[in-house]
């Protein structure tokens, strides 16, 4: 497979395997993928597993045409990826390794062999030459083990990810590449989401065309869609809004609560409910699931004064790979001494940011009364914010969401004709409540402002706690008037036709412009409110939560420059430019400050 000119698979299927890495069940096979870069120079970057050696090695032979390769890359030394280094050293005993440090003293514990006179170490930025083909070599430690680079090709601006981008299956099977690839992240590199996202950070200033990963395919197209997951992923935010409940049963009597609460979820307009037998279903894709949807309820059984152990080994993938972020609710059952709720919570302590629904179902034997009337209190609880987006059971008079105003952020949305467009303010107050009015004031350079001076209506979003930096980047850090600030997003709208936004709110309100205040550099839009929605009872997020909690924090020790102070990115040197534009976020020298 020719991937660019130059650059060729010579990688291998595997149909054989049963499980991945001793316990990740693979109906698709796996792919181990290697690749060779042809220039005047040749490197082949990685190898396979030790059962498909002659097929590699004639993979390469083929694509050689009579050459012999310079230099063997070893990114990753995971068996499946390096097991074949010294039978490619035995065929080409001309070619040098090039490895991390780490890599080299892994090599001698797996093969024995000191590879001193070949040995090309690199670390962070160092490069590479191959002729025109330039590579660039990045540290990844614990991406997911200690020893691993990733390799930048410049010239055909192809990222060589390692086990970054990966996923389950072979690559002659044709399967969605996001459930397989979220199974594998969540599974093999979950834990490590901080050094994930350090390595998006580098990777963020590359001019990336191709990825191509050590499993599953070669990424070309809609690479911000693959990155974006990996943002997500990597920073333990929920990928979409859901209910997920996983339940042990003995006898039926829990499984019996627990469809009757996703029977009553579904009826309130949960917009996903998923449910998981953790005795039968692959548990695997039970804690992907997890993952992937906002809030999780945990139904089971007291078992020998503790808790059922298929539930107690889900728990445990939950916390070994840093859950948290997310709504938790639980429902225990008992014949004499009901304990499960309590050991289910306390194995979730060292979880952050996991906010528990009340009230804990508690099942003496089988459903009763009083126990069924619980489920409806936690399935209204869980349903909350899904029933107030919908205009069916919606309270659109809800006042209290006045209340969320405070010296808070918010997401101010409108649409100019065309298309959807939001910013974020920090302007919003309440200035009467006879009728209720709202003022909301916004700088004259922001393109919402002279939308809304045409169009005379706004939605006002209070963001909750729950916001993460990913928000702000994408209504803060770029202008409605080069972007659409909703483009793949999920899209709801209030009755004055505005988007308000689906998740990380507590509330909303639709304003109408009553009036309009000119204040210099901003406009006063004085409003009244058309629509009021409450959708959680989270807080809502402050100034001060936001630059405490939310804003990276820039990683400014031991360097000289200036730091960006919407979003910390570092310009290193002596000088500022008057016209420099941050990289990241966009925003010119006034919004730079020096380090000190």
């Amino acid at each position: 497979m020719e991937i660019t000119r130059d650059v060729k698979y010579v990688g291998v299927n595997d149909h054989e395997v049963d499980l991945f890495e001793g316990q990740y069940v693979v109906p698709n096979g796996m792919s181990y993928n290697s690749y060779l870069i042809v220039d005047e120079k040749i490197a082949v970057m990685d190898t396979v597993d030790a059962r498909f050696t002659d097929e590699w090695l004639k993979n390469i032979q083929n694509n050689l045409n009579g050459r012999l390769p310079d230099y063997l890359i070893i990114q990753h030394m995971e068996p499946d990826h390096s097991a074949n280094i010294v039978n490619f050293i035995n065929k080409y005993p001309a070619a040098k390794i090039v490895s991390s440090a780490k890599a080299f003293a892994m090599m001698e514990n797996f093969f024995n062999v000191d590879f001193t006179d070949k040995k090309v170490v690199v670390g962070e930025n160092d490069t590479l030459s191959l002729g025109k083909h330039v590579l660039t070599f990045v540290t990844a430690p614990m991406v997911h083990w200690p020893e691993v680079i990733v390799t930048y090709d410049s010239t055909d601006k192809v990222l060589f990810s390692a086990d970054g981008f990966g996923k389950f299956g072979a690559l002659d099977v044709k399967e969605d590449w996001t459930p397989e690839a979220r199974r594998y992240y969540i599974g093999i590199v979950g834990k490590y989401g901080v050094q994930v996202q350090n390595l998006l950070k580098k990777a963020a200033g590359l001019d990336i065309e191709v990825i191509c990963p050590l499993h599953g395919p070669v990424l070309k197209e809609n690479l911000g869609y693959h990155i974006g997951l990996y943002q997500i992923w990597s920073s333990y935010q929920p990928e979409e809004d859901g209910v997920v409940i996983a339940y042990t049963s003995v006898y039926g009597n829990t499984r019996k609560a627990v469809n009757l609460l996703a029977d009553k979820l579904r009826v309130n307009g949960c917009p996903i409910v998923v449910v998981h037998d953790l005795a039968r279903s692959d548990m695997s894709l039970a804690v992907s699931d997890a993952f992937r949807y906002s809030k999780l309820v945990l139904a089971t059984t007291t078992y020998n004064a503790e808790i059922f152990p298929f539930m107690r080994e889900f728990i445990n993938h939950l916390t070994e790979r840093n859950f948290k972020n997310r709504t938790i609710a639980l429902i225990e059952n008992g014949s004499w001494a009901p304990l499960a709720a309590k050991v289910m919570k306390s194995m979730l302590e060292s979880s952050k940011n996991l906010t528990f629904v009340e009230p804990t179902v508690k099942i003496m034997s089988a459903l009763n009364e009083e126990s069924t009337a619980q489920l409806d209190l936690l399935a209204a609880e869980l349903s909350k914010d899904y029933m107030a987006r919908q205009d069916a059971t919606a309270n659109k008079s809800d006042m209290t969401a006045l209340f969320r105003i405070g010296y808070g952020l918010y997401v101010v949305t409108s649409n100019d004709g065309n298309k959807d467009n939001g910013l974020i303010v920090n302007t919003v107050t309440q200035v009467t409540n006879t009728p209720n009015r709202v003022a909301v004031t916004i700088n004259k350079q922001n393109y919402s402002h002279d939308i809304i001076r045409k169009s005379g209506k706004m939605n006002v979003n209070c963001l909750s706690v729950e916001a993460p930096f990913s928000v702000f980047e994408r209504f803060g850090f770029a202008s409605g008037r080069n972007v659409n600030k909703f483009e793949g997003s999920e899209v709801l709208r209030s009755d004055n036709g505005l988007v308000f936004l689906p998740r990380y709110i507590n509330a909303f309100m639709s304003l109408k412009v009553e009036s309009y205040l000119d204040v210099d550099t901003h406009g006063m839009f004085i409003c009244s409110v058309t629509e009021a929605r409450v959708l959680s009872d989270k807080e809502t997020m402050s100034y001060t939560y936001y630059l405490e909690n939310v804003k990276p924090k820039p990683k400014s020790e031991g360097k000289k420059g200036y730091v960006c102070v919407i979003c910390g990115y570092i310009h290193e040197g002596d000088y500022l430019p008057d016209d420099i534009i941050c990289p990241l976020c966009k925003h010119g020298a006034a919004d730079f400050e020096k380090i000190k």
